[in-house]
């Protein structure tokens, strides 16, 4: 019994290093995120008027009717109770009907695709006041913000003034990831293709971390951000140090920059071809591919027929990195072959024949290995959805 005391006391200590974690979703600077834990602080709650009672009832009758408390009244015949019967049904009936309709008033009011209506809890939206427009590139393994409204853009850094609305565009130049800064709002994916949005908005200035919280190969866990709340000179201090130590980001340096790499430095670009985000959304972005803008056109107009097959090439974006070289290491074992990081393949073994090819450093990978590739041949008729 002792021994058990000093253990639990022993414990005591541990517990206080809890208090240095960081519980930014519970403690968030952001409007959204703020409501976003209030409703998982009232679900939470509505749940534990059920749970707790069913665990404290449950400790009671295993107290009450144990085996030696000869004063417990023993009714082998009792079967039913409508009063009993009301209460098992009636409460959790009620909270379920809570639950739903918090979840759907939720859903609606925080839909990432609604436009802000306040500021925070005490201060709505003024009139007339115009959102600051941010767009959000995932890359491997790095994010790349756009300005457009102030020509600039960043990578691994993000910024925006405190209590203005912030609309982010976001999309990936490659595979899915989620965009997530907890202090904000909560995690939006970016898929390659495809845009989604967020409407958000920071209330406290700070410094806060941001990430993707979706795996997307080796480099996942770097790939990370600073976002700055500022007050408004704050801001314009930032938007003039970005034009001042900033390059321009052209098509080419964008294409360079797009090529999968780890742990990348914060960088500043003080202008940008023009309509490049486009061209990454509608995947066109590398010279000679066609934009899914102009696939769609076709596919509505019924597509091209036969003709449409001298321009497969101009549709394949997967496998770009893989015939350059540029793929990023164990970004895609074992299909890619390449062996994952931190094997080392013994002096004078062979790989199974089985299994994956192994290749010297440099060499060029095979361009369909482990790829998404049409099912046709090269010499077959191509779908008709492709352009002439």
């Amino acid at each position: 019994m002792r021994l058990r005391l000093l253990r639990g006391l022993a414990l005591v200590p541990v517990l206080g290093l809890l208090a240095g974690c960081n519980m930014v979703v519970m403690q968030p600077s952001g409007d959204i995120a703020a409501r976003q834990r209030d409703l998982v602080v009232a679900s939470t709650g509505l749940m534990l008027l059920i749970i707790v009672p069913v665990i404290a009832l449950t400790l009671l009758f295993a107290w009450r009717y144990r085996a030696s408390n000869t004063r417990a009244t023993y009714d082998p015949d009792w079967h039913h109770s409508t009063q009993l019967e009301v209460v098992i049904w009636a409460a959790p009936l009620a909270i379920i009907i809570a639950l739903g309709a918090l979840t759907w008033i939720s859903t609606h009011t925080l839909d990432p695709f609604r436009p802000l209506s306040r500021i925070d809890a005490s201060r709505p939206l003024p009139a007339g006041v115009r959102p600051l427009t941010v767009e959000v590139v995932s890359l491997d393994w790095k994010w790349l913000f756009f300005y457009p409204e102030l020509g600039i853009a960043t990578v691994n850094e993000l910024a925006a003034p405190v209590d203005v609305p912030i609309t982010f565009k976001i999309t990936s130049a490659s595979i899915m990831n989620s965009f997530y800064i907890p202090a904000l709002a909560g995690q939006i994916y970016s898929m390659p293709g495809m845009q989604t949005k967020l409407h958000a908005v920071i209330n406290r200035a700070g410094v806060y971390e941001g990430f993707s919280a979706n795996y997307s190969g080796s480099g996942f866990s770097r790939m990370t951000f600073k976002f700055h709340g500022l007050d408004q000179a704050g801001f314009d201090r930032w938007v003039a140090k970005a034009r001042a130590e900033g390059k321009a980001l052209s098509r080419e340096a964008y294409l360079k920059l797009e090529k999968p790499s780890e742990q990348e430095p914060v960088q500043y670009f003080a202008s940008v071809d023009g309509g490049l985000y486009d061209a990454i959304l509608n995947m066109c972005a590398v010279p000679g591919k066609m934009c899914m803008s102009e696939m769609m056109h076709i596919d509505a107009q019924g597509g091209a027929g036969k003709e449409s097959h001298a321009n497969r090439e101009r549709l394949e974006y997967d496998n770009r990195h893989a015939r350059g070289g540029h793929e990023g290491e164990a970004a895609t074992v074992p299909a890619s072959g390449r062996p994952a990081r931190g094997d080392v393949q013994p002096e004078g073994m062979k790989p199974d024949a089985a299994g994956p090819e192994v290749r010297e450093p440099g060499e060029a990978p095979d361009a369909h290995q482990g790829h998404s590739e049409p099912a046709h041949q090269h010499g077959g008729p191509a779908p008709a959805q492709m352009n002439h």
